[in-house]
């Protein structure tokens, strides 16, 4: 058995179940992704231009890297949490972030056991690299028009991982595959953030709106947001890929990793009670407290708006004369929303 394949099957019997390797190179998509970064489109997320030149020359993170083994580890839940609110699937579960780093580095630890000239460096979502690339250059998947990794035979719910290498591999060709004329993801989304195929406009993005922005999300996207706490999954939920089939049975086949099965969640009122000290042990492991206490909030806030509970009321008052303008304004837009009846408009559309 060769050196790649060995790697390969090492890193399946770790539980990934996509694995591709392809070479340190240009990514194919660099230009694309400068031109997203210069049109604005990252919104508040200033860490992608600071890393941009690492990004688009991956080999610079590593001296001498000559290969990319690139991992997928499916999140699909078996089923979705009976909560009032919604959670996007990847943060059901624990933080993949140190489940993936855990997995890879215990790889590259058993490689270097036998080639210890082997130098290595492990990439997971917050180190600069372009991911997705490096895994349609493995043969891992092909892009979207939701802008997802799609993998024809099990769809999109997958988190990547990278091991960056000094070794020469064998490397899979470049993934196959397209959306044809479909465009479902573009026209459900519900705050018009696939401005055109390809393109994600992050700024209107519910998962950026929801996690990455720290301050009031603008008023015109927040009945859009609808019941979303945290993240959405609107774009990967329409997409056919994430349907099973009879002759595709992986698509959305859930998780296996014991770690990524659903936590026990609170509340919508347990959360618009919660303090800072219970937002940290409650959140502790899991991807949630990347929106810290404030943003978790802000966001339960908008939820608690959009659902126009009368019970919800005195929760919301709370905050109505809170030191933070952030959640003061957020409660005054909730109150509004439950003193003012619906329009006729779709529940999921843009109003304020």
């Amino acid at each position: 058995m060769g050196l790649t394949e060995w790697l390969k099957q090492y890193a399946r019997a770790l539980g990934f179940d996509l694995v591709g390797v392809a070479p340190v190179q240009s990514p194919p998509h660099a230009d694309s992704f400068l031109l997203w970064l210069a049109q604005g489109y990252a919104g508040t997320m200033e860490y992608l231009e600071r890393t941009a030149h690492l990004r688009i020359n991956p080999a610079e993170l590593l001296p001498d890297a000559r290969s990319a083994l690139v991992v997928g580890l499916n999140y699909a839940p078996a089923e979705l949490p009976n909560t009032d609110y919604r959670i996007a699937r990847y943060a059901l579960g624990d933080d993949y972030h140190a489940i993936i780093r855990e997995k890879l580095e215990t790889l590259l630890g058993s490689l270097q056991a036998i080639e210890p000239s082997a130098q290595g460096r492990v990439c997971v979502d917050s180190a600069p690299v372009l991911e997705r690339d490096l895994a349609l250059l493995a043969g891992l998947g092909w892009y979207g028009k939701n802008t997802c990794l799609i993998n024809t035979h099990r769809g999109s719910y997958f988190f990547l991982g990278v091991l960056l290498l000094t070794l020469e591999l064998e490397y899979d060709s470049p993934a196959q595959g397209g959306c044809g004329t479909c465009r479902l993801c573009i026209d459900a989304c519900p705050t018009g953030a696939l401005v055109e195929p390809y393109r994600l406009d992050a700024r209107r993005c519910i998962s950026y709106l929801t996690i990455e922005r720290r301050d009031s999300i603008p008023t015109e996207y927040r009945a859009a947001i609808g019941e979303w706490l945290f993240g959405c999954d609107i774009c990967q939920e329409v997409c056919p890929f994430n349907r099973p089939r009879a002759h595709q049975p992986l698509r959305a086949q859930p998780t296996t990793e014991p770690r990524l099965q659903p936590r026990p969640l609170p509340t919508l009122t347990e959360i618009l009670q919660m303090d800072e000290a219970e937002f940290a042990e409650r959140f502790r492991g899991s991807a949630i407290k990347r929106t810290k206490w404030r943003g978790l909030v802000r966001n339960a806030l908008i939820v608690a708006g959009n659902k126009r509970d009368p019970a919800l009321r005195s929760l919301i008052e709370r905050f109505l004369n809170h030191e933070d303008p952030v959640l003061r304004e957020a409660a005054e837009w909730a109150i509004q929303r439950l003193t003012v009846a619906p329009t006729r408009d779709h529940p999921a559309s843009i109003q304020s």
